[in-house]
Parts: C-alpha cells; sequence; structure tokens
C-alpha cells in the first residue's frame, strides 16, 4: 500500500502513523524499516528493491522530500516507476506538510491511499478536550476548555501535552478549573500578553503590571516581552487599518479559519483603543527598544513605564 498524509495538524497525522506501524508488526530501523527525507530521496528505487532480509515486509517513510511540487525530475522518474512496478511487499508512506497535486500525487490518489488532516476548527477542538478528560473520569466545561484551548494555541499536540497536566493536576472524579489552567500556567506567552493588552486597553494599571510581572516571575526575557507586546499591537493597529479599508482582519492576519475566535477577540480589543494610542503605544515601544539597546534604560523600568503612561 502506498499512502499520502499531509496537512497541519500534525498530531492527527502522527497518530495515523503510528497505526499504521502498529497493524505493520515488528520493525528493525535500516532492515525493514527505511527513513527517507530530502536529503536520500532519489534513493527511494534501490530502498524500495532491497530485500528485507529475514522480513517478509518492509516499510519506508519518506518526510518533507520535496517531492510534492509541481517540476521535480525525482517525482517524475518515481512517477514511472511506480506505474510499471507493483510493490506488494512495501508498505510507502509520503508524510508532507504541503502538497501539490503533481502526476505522484494524481497516481497515489488512484492505485493508493490520501488522507489529509486539516487543522480542528474551535467546537472540534472544544468537544475533543471535553471527551479526552471524561475518558479518564473528570470533567471540563466547554467556556473552561474555550478558555484552556485559547491559552495553548489550536495545536493537537500542545493541547494534549498540556491537558495531560491538567488531567494529573486534577484527579479522578474532579473538575478542571479556569483557576486549575491559570495555577499550572498552562499559558503561551501569546496569550498572557492578550491579557497584558486588555488590562491596558481597560487602563487598569494594577492588573497590567501583574500581568506584566507573572512574565517576568516565569522567566519570560524581557527583550522578548517587548518584541511580542510590540507585535500584539502592530496586529491591533492593523486590524484598525483593515477596518478602516473594509477588509477582512481574517485575510490581513494571515490566519487559518479554525482560528476565527482569535480574530474576534482581536477585534474587540482594537476596538478598546483608538488609532492614535496605538500609533502611541506603538512608537514608545521601539524608543524603549532603541534606549535599552544603547544601555540608556533599564528595560524593565522603562516598561513599566510605558503601561503607567498610557494608564494615566
Amino acid at each position: 500500500m502506498i499512502y499520502i498524509l499531509y496537512g497541519e495538524d500534525e498530531f492527527l497525522l502522527n497518530e495515523y502513523v503510528k497505526k499504521i506501524k502498529k497493524a505493520f508488526g515488528s520493525i528493525q530501523l535500516g532492515v525493514n524499516y527505511i527513513q527517507i527525507d530530502e536529503s536520500n530521496v532519489s534513493n527511494i528505487i534501490s530502498d524500495i528493491e532491497t530485500p528485507a532480509f529475514g522480513f517478509e515486509k518492509k516499510l519506508i517513510i519518506a518526510k518533507d522530500t520535496g517531492l510534492f511540487k509541481k517540476k521535480n525530475t525525482t517525482s517524475e522518474r518515481i512517477t514511472e516507476y511506480l506505474k510499471e512496478t507493483e510493490i506488494p511487499d512495501v508498505e510507502l508512506i509520503f508524510i508532507e506538510k504541503d502538497i501539490e497535486k503533481n502526476s505522484l500525487f494524481n497516481l497515489v490518489q488512484k492505485i493508493g491511499k490520501v488522507e489529509e488532516f486539516k487543522e480542528q476548527k474551535l467546537p472540534q477542538l472544544i468537544s475533543k478536550v471535553v471527551s479526552l478528560t471524561k475518558a479518564y473520569d473528570i470533567i471540563i466545561k466547554e467556556n473552561v476548555a474555550q478558555y484552556f484551548i485559547e491559552c495553548v494555541g489550536t495545536n493537537m499536540s500542545d493541547i494534549v501535552n498540556e491537558l495531560r497536566k491538567l488531567i494529573e493536576y486534577a484527579g479522578k472524579g474532579n473538575e478542571i478549573t479556569r483557576d486549575a489552567i491559570d495555577n499550572l500556567s498552562i499559558k503561551k506567552s501569546e496569550s498572557i500578553i492578550f491579557e497584558l493588552t486588555d488590562s491596558l486597553g481597560k487602563k487598569n494599571i494594577t492588573e497590567a503590571l501583574n500581568v506584566l510581572n507573572n512574565l517576568i516571575y516565569a522567566k519570560e526575557p524581557v527583550q522578548k516581552i517587548l518584541v511580542m507586546l510590540y507585535n500584539h499591537f502592530k496586529k491591533l493597529y492593523i486590524i484598525k487599518l483593515a477596518k478602516e479599508q473594509r477588509r477582512s482582519s481574517l485575510e490581513i492576519l494571515k490566519l487559518k479559519p479554525n482560528q476565527m475566535f482569535l480574530v474576534k477577540k482581536n477585534e474587540e480589543q482594537a476596538g478598546r483603543f483608538s488609532k492614535v494610542d496605538l500609533e502611541m503605544i506603538l512608537k514608545e515601544i521601539i524608543k524603549l527598544d532603541n534606549l535599552s539597546k544603547s544601555g540608556l534604560v533599564d528595560i524593565n523600568i522603562g516598561l513599566e513605564s510605558i503601561l503607567c503612561m498610557y494608564c494615566s
């Protein structure tokens, strides 16, 4: 069997590969299990034809090979080979992030199996989180599941890894709460930056300084905080411009359709600032960056000053 597995949801894709490996049976790397990438993809035909001594069949995984691009001579050679040659004793799996539907893709679609793993939409992710916790006899409400996803992002690998911590923390028969998510610091820096900006939008200096201190306490480099803060305010400024030009924020921010909930949150946040406010904050962050690099200002004090100045 020949497979093409592609798409952005690496977790689901990897789970699919695990199932194939499990069904395949015993594997020995370099004998009946061959790994191929872009550096050695030209050897794929000889790898297919080399006997797997001591084994009845062979598993070949070709990952990120670049074969699925429109103009690729190696791809064309493999296509011609697979057209003329049956490989019943070989399981061949192509794994790619991006695919161009060239002649090799079209051939595998006819003689093998093609699976696309799209990133799941928010309702699907919420449902997945709820069902995963339920399997451990733990409760999580849908609104808390959504808050959790907002904190960790939409990547399924991150969701599962962070959810394991929460499941262990909550314990069988208990409930996962927002406090548990906050207490375990299960938040991406981007999520905390969002909170910081939210506090600024409400002109709540106490809350803003608390969030900033939490970031610093979590050993996030202050220079990185400054860059993330700049990028976030720039995003809000772009949303303001998009509104003026009657353009889609989703398109301008280059977000995926399953991240539509992030667009809404960013649009709400942008509404708390005027265009002049955003221009002023961006200028102050650039100024602080230059002064701190010249050693004229302590970056921590400068960042607190920007927050206080805006909230005053």
